[in-house]
């Protein structure tokens, strides 16, 4: 699909605007997601050796075997949820803090729940460094949710489960949305979950792919030293 007027290879365009046009020529129409992207400078979430390459639409790894997610999900993902500005969001998995950022220019309240300490404290730097005051990371089993701030209006999975946690579809406010990649290490879709009371309906955006979600309600914690 073309759009009209924009030409990703004309010199000038920076490289942020150039992933903002590829992105809406991918299918995310929704302004503010585009504004997002355009707004966080995702290089200050990289290692430094990888900065060169932050507005490619590729993942790129991080630190502790993660990765941070391509910007093409992660507006999939913002877009998905149709947050308006005035909305509590829960993210599992922290990781770079990236995807937190991206959240927080959409949301009013965001929380993040990481499982490993040195990325949730080194995200934490970093957000609070990029001044985005309204997102709160805490160390804890995101599978399971962050019980204490709920219900939430959306919550943002960014780890694969095998099913979606029943625990955190009851974590949702009435008419909250949910968005997660389900499936095994090989296959998985994204999901998105709209709750309609205690009713939930379920729509597949697509195939998709992630780390898995670890934890009580995801894949089983695997013991390092039983690896070999």
């Amino acid at each position: 699909m073309e759009q009209e007027g924009v030409e990703l290879s004309s010199p000038s365009l920076t490289a942020r605007e150039k992933l903002v046009a590829q992105l809406s020529q991918q299918g995310i129409t929704d302004p503010r997601v585009l504004a997002a992207v355009a707004h966080v400078p995702r290089e200050r979430f990289l290692p430094e050796a990888l900065r060169d390459r932050a507005y490619e639409n590729v993942a790129l790894p991080i630190a502790e075997e993660q990765t941070i997610s391509q910007p093409y999900i992660v507006g999939a993902m913002g877009q998905a949820l149709g947050l308006t500005g005035t909305e509590t969001v829960l993210e599992i998995g922290t990781g770079s803090g990236y995807g937190a950022a991206i959240l927080a220019e959409l949301a009013a309240k965001v929380i993040s729940v990481e499982l490993r300490f040195e990325l949730a404290a080194a995200a934490a730097e970093r957000l609070r460094g990029l001044n985005y005051r309204s997102v709160s990371v805490v160390l804890g089993d995101g599978s399971v949710g962050w019980p204490l701030g709920a219900p939430y209006d959306a919550i943002s999975v960014t780890a694969c489960a095998p099913e979606v946690p029943p625990v955190l579809l009851r974590q949702l406010s009435n008419r909250g949305r949910l968005v997660a990649p389900i499936g095994s290490q090989k296959e998985q879709h994204l999901i998105l979950v709209e709750r309609r009371e205690t009713h939930f309906h379920a729509r597949n955006l697509g195939p998709v792919r992630f780390v898995p979600l670890l934890g009580a309600a995801g894949f089983r914690l695997l013991d390092r030293s039983r690896r070999n």
